[in-house]
């Protein structure tokens, strides 16, 4: 970070890019839409960086990052997009980028894949406190929501997950 006074742009992208992804990969649950997803976060951030209050930066960009998200998914249930199909003459194949295939060795894609299929309140609650480390206090603030209903989310978001993956 930068010496005194606020961290600078270039500081938070740099000190803070792989765990931006590694939440944003979480919540979207595929590579395009996590890149998407740091982008906005990005941009949020260099235009609230001189608001930022010196505390938990990762708490401070786990609240945007999820903020980004719910506006995301609000937006889409608003206005549902029709994507193109892909042609491929144009389309190369996809390979993995290094962020992308860290945060997939983070978990096995069965988890991965059960945690796209929660709700995202619920999705979001369990992230921030299973990925991201935030606090049921933190993750309240970030979603401005109440302790107790965090707490509820969390442990209702864990009993279907448990549900999704079956028994092991």
């Amino acid at each position: 970070m930068a010496g005194e006074g606020a961290p600078t742009w270039d500081d938070v992208a740099r000190s803070h890019g792989r765990f931006l992804y590694t939440v944003a990969y979480r919540l979207t649950g595929n590579r395009e839409d996590a890149e998407d997803l740091v982008q906005e976060v990005l941009l949020r951030v260099r235009r609230g960086l001189e608001t930022y209050q010196p505390g938990s930066m990762e708490g401070w960009l786990s609240r945007i990052a999820t903020n980004a998200f719910l506006d995301d998914v609000r937006r889409r249930k608003r206005r549902p997009e029709d994507r193109l199909p892909d042609d491929p003459d144009w389309v190369l194949p996809p390979t993995r980028g290094a962020d992308e295939a860290l945060a997939a060795e983070a978990l096995p894609d069965d988890v991965q894949a059960a945690l796209a299929r929660l709700p995202e309140d619920f999705r979001a609650a369990v992230v921030l406190c299973d990925v991201a480390g935030r606090s049921y206090q933190e993750i309240g603030e970030s979603l401005g929501i109440p302790v107790g209903t965090v707490r509820s989310r969390i442990h209702r978001g864990r009993a279907m997950l448990r549900k999704l993956l079956g028994p092991t």
